[in-house]
């Protein structure tokens, strides 16, 4: 099955195409825009991206929102994870506010809600999370976002998962745990279609 992933990061299409594979997950066309991420939810955001990508392409869509949540800050910085640190903030200036703000060792959590849409069809969604702690400085070459800083729960030895080759990373993260719930899906749909 081929899928358009709406969005516009290239870590996330890299990940969910490994994700999803044998399912091909296309780049959303450059023509297509997308609503801004301004739900209340994880899940608001995922869906309006989805459909958007959906009604625009004519194709199935799959679009996620995720973020971290910590503890120590009543659940923020949440769905405003992309943008904590100002509208345009990079990956690194988002991860030295949480650091800044929240306390080493303390618990956060890895939030992905993934949509799946189709153009006048039915749409699902899915939800995957990871618990951990943050660590007190960045540590790790590999992930993205608030990767260096995340010591997952499931993962011996303390490493964060900028420091879990892709693998260990996609068995633990929210991404990998929506994306094999949504490929269990389309797996269990399919059959049933036949």
């Amino acid at each position: 099955m081929r899928l358009i992933l709406a969005t516009r990061n290239d870590h996330k299409l890299r990940e969910f195409s490994a994700l999803l594979a044998p399912h091909d997950v296309d780049p959303l066309p450059a023509s297509v825009m997308l609503p801004p991420e301004d739900g209340e939810t994880f899940a608001e955001n995922a869906l309006g991206k989805a459909r958007a990508a959906a009604a625009a392409t004519g194709r199935i869509a799959i679009a996620d929102d995720s973020g971290i949540e910590a503890a120590a800050l009543g659940g923020a910085p949440g769905v405003r994870s992309a943008r904590y640190a100002g509208e345009h903030a990079s990956d690194e200036e988002n991860l030295a506010k949480l650091l800044r703000e929240a306390p080493a060792g303390s618990p956060v959590a890895y939030v992905c809600a993934l949509a799946y849409a189709e153009p006048d069809g039915p749409e699902e969604l899915f939800e995957g999370t990871c618990s951990g702690t943050l660590a007190p400085e960045p540590r790790g070459s590999g992930g993205f976002g608030y990767d260096p800083a995340f010591v997952p729960d499931d993962v011996p030895g303390g490493r964060t998962m900028a420091e879990l080759d892709p693998a260990e990373k996609d068995a633990v993260s929210h991404r990998g745990r929506a994306a094999r719930m949504l490929a269990e899906w389309l797996a269990t749909a399919r059959a049933a279609a036949r």
